[in-house]
């Protein structure tokens, strides 16, 4: 099966065919061992590549921010397409906590 993201999910399927945001971050989830907020592996992905005084306007800037922005646009595809599961839904202090669901897993073995 594969969901919007064209990611494999199923033993049929023979590669990864979802984005590299998507990829890193079902691989960061499933490395954690436990429920984790996906937004904490952002700034590990696509570490700030601007010092911390510059404009809002730096195009460095404005690149990282296009760059975050498909990070959360990549964790809501994987919950869209059943590769994460929410397990403690936030609560106003806390995110979404998720885990890697079997499919997850699945396609991770033919990433």
């Amino acid at each position: 099966m594969t969901g919007t993201s064209g990611a494999a999910t199923s033993s049929s399927m023979a590669v990864w065919s979802g984005s590299r945001d998507e990829l890193e971050l079902l691989r960061m989830t499933a490395d954690a061992g436990k429920p984790v907020a996906m937004s904490d592996f952002v700034h590990s992905i696509h570490p700030p590549t601007f010092p911390v005084s510059a404009p809002e306007e730096d195009p460095d800037r404005l690149a990282w921010t296009g760059l975050q922005m498909g990070l959360y646009r990549a964790s809501i595809t994987l919950w869209e397409n059943d590769l994460v599961q929410v397990v403690h839904p936030a609560n106003g202090e806390r995110p979404d906590l998720v885990e890697v669901t079997d499919s997850g897993r699945a396609a991770l073995a033919v990433a």
